[in-house]
């Protein structure tokens, strides 16, 4: 008998959905909507994987895309470094911002989250060079910046890949002005923002995708 021998892509696919499966069976306690929100997306994957291999233009949306204006607070907050980092300032950057909020000891969606910003530093390519990506600690009190280093470590965060943590109530402020706000950490859903430019409008991406979907919304608010 002859055994097929499985491509890079079919191992990839069948890495993530053990991956997210592990996830799903780790997290008696994870939020509904978190949960609903992973198993859509094993779903999906398994579906377009049942199907043979998927090109980049097939993969389905797993997410919505609105238009936004958001004023994030002038807080202070401090960086995988111990450095103090004033928001505004880091959001004042005239290339294109990418950016989620996340927690260290998520065992949920962030880490769908941050694995397709990892992934997404070696597909975007020479465009890396002008990107600034930023994730959020919502669990400031956990999250210090050792905690954050190691995380970055984990996800082979590039250098313009920002994490930021600081006091509970400027966190809690700034995810508001973000809407993003949910009451605890374990209700948190998984949302990027994207924005071209400073003082242009940000799009808010609400569900998982993968590293090539990201990009793809990248491209398409880049080249606009």
């Amino acid at each position: 008998m002859r055994h097929s021998q499985s491509s890079p892509t079919s191992l990839r696919v069948g890495l993530r959905l053990a991956a997210v499966a592990l996830l799903l069976c780790v997290t008696p306690s994870a939020s509904h909507t978190s949960a609903r929100v992973i198993k859509a997306y094993a779903a999906r994957q398994c579906a377009g994987h049942a199907h043979g291999q998927q090109t980049q233009t097939q993969e389905r949306e797993s997410f919505t895309r609105t238009v936004a204006s958001y004023e994030p607070p002038d807080v202070t907050l401090v960086d995988m470094n111990g450095a103090s980092v004033r928001l505004a300032s880091a959001l004042k950057y005239d290339g294109p911002v990418l950016l989620q909020f996340i927690f260290t000891t998520c065992p949920t969606v962030c880490p769908v989250m941050s694995g397709t910003f990892s992934a997404a530093q070696e597909k975007l390519g020479a465009d890396l060079a002008r990107v600034r990506m930023i994730s959020i600690s919502i669990d400031p009190e956990q999250d210090t910046p050792e905690r954050l280093r190691e995380y970055a470590r984990r996800f082979k965060a590039g250098r313009q890949w920002l994490f930021l943590t600081g006091d509970l109530d400027q966190i809690v402020a700034v995810q508001k002005s973000f809407d993003a706000y949910r009451g605890n950490k374990m209700r948190h859903e998984p949302l990027t923002f994207l924005r071209a430019a400073h003082g242009n409008t940000w799009v808010r991406l609400d569900g998982l995708m993968s590293a090539t979907q990201l990009v793809a919304e990248y491209r398409r608010l880049t080249s606009q």
